[in-house]
């Protein structure tokens, strides 16, 4: 071990000795190899300058991993590091540190996306395979891992990194013709690409150890000796003939008891060791290169998966079973996602990181499609089947880039009525399991946080109610290790409340009482806490009975979790910060002036943006046929903006390309979610749809044509199973009211037929007629449920059209209108109200919001899905009607202000027959039965 350090001083001091040509010290001592270093070290130097001028941001980083307590070294890659324009780190493990732990370091390293090189400096014992081929191939810039030297054996140079200290003897010889080269003592990963290097030249090449009995034969006729390990003590230099050239690439190449030959007028290349660190330099600049261009955007390479469709068709769950799903990690790989760019949940799913959007930055969007419907019959009409069906049929068909973006359903309705929302028979997301129950934990990440702020309200509440000024004070600026001193979030209060001091010492006593009390009024808290679960017993609950509560007793509520402000913020943020200032601004309650008191007063946004931290990434999963889907957020849309989030949507137009599409869904009818995705999200992502997609149903048309209630769970009665012409003619007046609609956004819209079994060819071309007649683009029958993408490929045909014609797409009002005026445009052009009538209550929220500068804020009418009035039993096309706004409040964090039409509750309940009845799971194989 001491042998090793001496010679590894002497190497970095010999070096350094000749490295710093840039400061006019080259020196005499330089030979050819070290004109060639000095060469290959400014090619490197303008070669990176140049990639510089072109990413100014670009900041390159080589780590190197050392476990010795040698730092000289360092200090000579530090040099030539520094000469070519290189950042370099140094990661200096404990002499004696194990494989394993240098493993894990290598493995840490792998993953950080500011590292772009990585080599090793350690002991000889250390350089196991194991070690080597933990580097990633496209990191190691010593060329030692089998991948590399794998491509360089099969001739591929141009594709992988060469050892180079291998290139620097390559460097060193120049003349080999008719030369015989011996390779000593040189073995593992610089043996074999020496031998590959020489070879590929047609150089004769022949190897052996120190301890070979053919030894004296083969240095006798061999016309160069490369060395590559430590010459023994009992092999003499005589065995060498005279004039043979000796290039010495050994750790102690220079040691002065091993110069092989020196003394018999053997030529010796000495320079070999200040060359490979150049080359090694080189290497960086070129794996630097590589790496810009591995950030670029990446031509798809999705292979689908084949479906064979049964008739009659199985249940959902039973097709999704049949499919085996790629893994979500060669999945992402295909769609041109970089290795550091998602985050493996199991085996079909994973987290994409947010950083894609800025290395994608400059890549052109793709086309934006959205799928809306008709107002939809309780058991809704197939917008989430549609949008796989499109997507299936555009990726796997017709072979266009083409991404689903999907909200992440509630377990309230998967348990209760409604089932799942992964889509149906051939074109659902798979596994429907995974994708209906927990997903990657959002909803619960948002209800903690929602909750966590609930707690907050209520505990400063009775903090404030049951002790001084003084206690208070020094409870919330406690002395820590003998200092009081603010936190950030205290010292951003002091600056909101015009307090510009820093030392707690300071406060004056009018001023700490402003800074420690909130005065909330309990009568106008509006923030309520949240539960995944359809439970009708907790829309009104009494609060704070127990007597550690001290007599603070409030009625409060519980809403559905997908129904939390921060659910909303998640769907509209565009971003960490963005999000984190969107949590802040959430108002919770007022205080007893009338002003609004926010999350930031309570001093909770750092610990809701840190329980929301992960769940900001868009979740990765796939269709039936192999093709990519973004689950991402879950509000609903009849008491939410009822959209999936706007980070999905970007970062899948850009993974898409140009020519490619993003198809996303609307929730219930256009006249609810398809109003709200163009004034409230399009508005907060700044995207333009190209084309709406509208799902209507000859049952749904039925209804609203005057047939029998439908009913969740109950049988369809034979109006529905039997061809009737004058129902469908009849209900087709929804149909063009919803286009209508559309056309009012001035985007194309193209009207997708869900097609069931019963539907008969006379009932099918009447509704396509009709929405031809009435303005759609084109209308389209669509057997995606039971043929999969092949049932939709007409469908994706018309959307590719129509993604090409003229866009004129506009808001139905402008933000600087009053608040009644907005809600009355949208009663009145969209749900086609005569008039709107304000409670008392809802009246004085609207002057409330307004002089508290909320004004400007779009409007989320929380209105019932089942007519386009505020009477659910009201069907077709009601007209005349004066639309009620019962009360009105305000989401600021997520930037909306939300009217309650009628009475609409926020917390479903459960059926007298749940779902829940037909869902179980097997004790033995651990799956899901039941599912729908």
């Amino acid at each position: 071990m001491r042998a090793a350090a001496a010679v590894r001083r002497w190497l970095a001091a010999s070096v350094l000795a000749g490295a710093r040509w840039g400061r006019g010290l080259c020196g005499e001592r330089w030979g050819a190899g070290a004109a060639a270093a000095r060469k290959i070290t400014e090619n490197a130097k303008k070669a990176l300058a140049s990639l510089k001028r072109e990413n100014p941001r670009l900041e390159p980083t080589l780590a190197i991993i050392q476990a010795h307590n040698d730092n000289l070294i360092q200090e000579v890659n530090k040099k030539f590091a520094e000469e070519v324009g290189l950042r370099i780190i140094h990661i200096c493990l404990p002499e004696g540190s194990s494989k394993d732990e240098v493993v894990n370091e290598i493995l840490r390293l792998n993953e950080d996306p500011n590292v772009q090189g990585l080599a090793l400096d350690l002991p000889e014992s250390a350089y196991s395979s194991k070690v080597l081929n933990a580097v990633k191939p496209e990191k190691d810039v010593d060329g030692l891992s089998d991948v590399n030297l794998g491509r360089l054996v099969r001739g591929d140079g141009y594709d992988c990194l060469v050892s180079p200290t291998a290139c620097a003897v390559m460097e060193v010889l120049e003349n080999l013709d008719g030369k015989k080269v011996l390779l000593v003592g040189a073995s593992g990963a610089l043996g074999a690409s020496l031998q590959c290097m020489l070879q590929q030249r047609g150089v004769m090449t022949m190897s052996c150890q120190w301890k070979s009995p053919q030894l004296q034969d083969k240095l006798h006729h061999a016309d160069v000796v490369v060395v590559g390990s430590t010459k023994p003590e009992d092999i003499p230099a005589s065995w060498i003939k005279p004039g043979t050239v000796i290039v010495n690439c050994s750790r102690d190449f220079q040691s002065e008891k091993h110069r092989c030959g020196q003394q018999n007028n053997h030529p010796v290349e000495n320079d070999v060791c200040s060359l490979a660190i150049a080359m090694r330099m080189q290497n960086m600049v070129k794996n630097t290169e590589r790496w810009i261009q591995s950030q670029q955007y990446r031509k798809w390479d999705l292979h689908c998966l084949k479906l064979q469709p049964l008739s009659p068709v199985p249940s959902d769950i039973e097709i999704s079973r049949a499919q085996s799903p790629k893994a979500v990690d060669v999945l992402a790989k295909e769609i041109g996602l970089l290795t550091d760019e998602i985050e493996i949940y199991g085996q079909t799913k994973g987290k994409v990181r947010l950083s894609l959007l800025e290395r994608l930055k400059d890549q052109p969007d793709g086309k934006y499609v959205l799928v809306a419907g008709i107002t939809p019959t309780p058991l809704g009409e197939g917008k989430s089947t549609v949008t796989i069906g499109l997507v299936q049929a555009l990726s796997a068909h017709l072979n266009i880039n083409s991404f689903a973006c999907l909200r992440q359903p509630s377990q309230g309705p998967t348990f209760g009525v409604k089932g799942g929302a992964a889509g149906g028979g051939y074109a659902q997301v798979i596994p429907m399991e995974e994708f209906n129950l927990h997903l990657t934990g959002d909803i619960h990440a948002i209800t903690a946080a929602n909750n966590l702020l609930a707690a907050a309200v209520d505990a400063r509440i009775l903090h404030e109610n049951t002790q001084s000024d003084k206690a208070l004070y020094n409870r919330l600026v406690p002395v820590v290790n003998g200092v009081r001193g603010f936190s950030d979030i205290q010292l951003a209060r002091l600056r909101r409340l015009g307090i510009n001091k820093t030392d707690p010492s300071t406060l004056t006593e009018e001023e700490s009482s402003k800074f420690v009390r909130l005065d909330i009024d309990p009568s106008t808290i509006t923030w309520q806490r949240v539960v995944d679960t359809n439970d009708r017993f907790l829309r009104k609950i009494t609060i704070g009975q127990a007597n550690t509560e001290k007599g603070f007793v409030r009625q409060a509520q519980f809403d559905i979790a997908v129904a939390s402000e921060i659910m909303a913020i998640l769907a509209l943020t565009t971003g960490l910060a963005d999000m984190k200032e969107r949590l802040g601004r959430m108002v919770v309650a007022n205080d007893k002036k009338g002003q609004p008191v926010t999350a930031e007063d309570l001093g909770v946004t750092g610990a809701l943006a840190v329980l929301m931290k992960d769940a900001i990434k868009p979740t990765l999963m796939q269709t039936l046929e192999g093709t990519p889907v973004f689950v991402h957020a879950g509000p609903f849309a009849n008491i939410a903006h009822g959209n999936s989030s706007v980070l999905a949507d970007k970062i899948a137009l850009k993974l898409v390309g140009e020519k490619g599409f993003v198809v996303t869904e609307a929730g219930f009818g256009a006249d609810i979610g398809m109003e709200k995705f163009f004034n409230i999200k399009c508005r907060a992502s700044g995207l333009v749809p190209n084309v709406v997609v509208l799902v209507a149903t000859v049952r749904a048309l039925k209804m609203h044509g005057g047939g029998p209630n439908v009913t969740a769970g109950a049988p369809l009665k034979k109006e529905y199973t039997e061809e009737n012409l004058q129902l469908v003619a009849d209900g087709c007046c929804n149909l063009r009211k919803q286009i209508q609609i559309t056309q009012l956004f001035g985007v194309p819209v193209v009207v997708a037929l869900n097609v069931f079994k019963t539907d008969s060819p006379a009932e099918v071309n009447l509704v396509c007629e009709t929405a031809k007649r009435s303005g759609a683009f084109d209308a389209v029958p669509c057997n995606h449920w039971s043929a999969g993408g092949r049932g939709a490929v007409k469908l994706a045909q018309a959307v590719e059209k129509a993604a090409s014609q003229k866009n004129s797409f506009k808001y139905l009002y402008n933000l600087e209108l009053p608040i009644v005026e907005k809600i009355r445009i949208i009663a009145q052009k969209v749900y086609g109200a005569q008039d709107i009538e304000l409670s008392p209550a809802a009246q004085s929220q609207v002057d409330r919001y307004s002089q508290q500068g909320f004004g400007n804020l779009p409007i989320c009418m929380a209105k019932t899905h089942l007519s386009l009035s505020h009477q659910p039993e009201r069907k077709g096309v009601p007209t005349g009607f004066i639309l009620p706004i019962s009360d009105v409040r305000a989401s600021i964090g997520a930037g909306f202000i939300y009217p309650l039409v009628g009475t609409m509750s926020t917390m479903p309940g459960l059926p007298t027959r749940p779902c829940f009845y037909d869902i179980d799971l097997d004790p033995t194989t651990e799956q899901v039965k039941g599912l729908f």
